[in-house]
């Protein structure tokens, strides 16, 4: 039970954040960066799952469309 329970969250937080963000490939070492970067992924995480409109594709199809279509960025942060 105790192994299922740590896949769960290795399958459900840590491999998306891998996947979608490439968290495995930062660098950022000094001071309090990682730190902060990993919170703003988080939120960045967080919003996109909680997407009021939900668009064709993943998670990282999403954040490309985020990136790029500043309506779709307004949406995810509850600006319109």
């Amino acid at each position: 039970r105790v192994v299922r329970q740590h896949w769960r969250v290795e399958n459900s937080l840590h491999w998306c954040m891998d996947v979608v963000f490439r968290d495995d490939q930062a660098r950022t070492r000094t001071d309090h960066a990682a730190h902060n970067l990993a919170v703003l992924r988080q939120l960045v995480l967080n919003l996109l799952r909680t997407a009021p409109v939900k668009r064709k594709g993943g998670l990282q199809v999403q954040r490309l469309i985020a990136a790029t279509s500043d309506s779709f960025r307004a949406q995810l942060l509850g600006l319109v």
